[in-house]
């Protein structure tokens, strides 16, 4: 499925600016960061941002991405966005538990940017041509 509206959870700010160069490398999509889980949950239920797709980290404080994910499901004007665990974990029990949760899918974090951008490609619309 392609989509073009991103919104990445995650602390990371290093992350979120090499997903962010990725995406825009290969696709028109939009992107939208916040390194805050708790704010980004307020703002989803305030409809301030309407993401087709989700990237969540795991691994957060105050408030981890497999709490998030519960809270997402369980909101019925939030419920039906796919939401993708992108983490460094790659524990079995983990990526079984996100998928009970809800998670439309579970992607471990690529050490470089050519990977991260084949990645994207899966799920970004409108790819650039060079």
């Amino acid at each position: 499925m392609a989509y073009k509206k991103f919104l990445q959870i995650d602390d990371d700010l290093d992350d979120c600016e090499l997903f962010m160069d990725a995406l825009n490398a290969i696709s028109n999509s939009s992107y939208t960061g916040i390194n805050d889980p708790v704010e980004a949950f307020h703002k989803l239920l305030m409809q301030e941002i309407k993401p087709d797709v989700i990237f969540l980290d795991l691994n957060m404080p105050v408030m981890s991405g497999l709490e998030l994910l519960t809270e997402i499901k369980k909101q019925e004007i939030l419920k039906q966005i796919p939401v993708i665990i992108f983490s460094t974990s790659q524990l079995e029990d983990i990526i079984w538990e996100a998928k009970q949760l809800g998670a439309y899918d579970y992607i471990s974090k690529p050490n470089n940017f050519d990977a991260l951008k084949q990645i994207l490609r899966k799920y970004a619309c409108e790819v650039k041509h060079a």
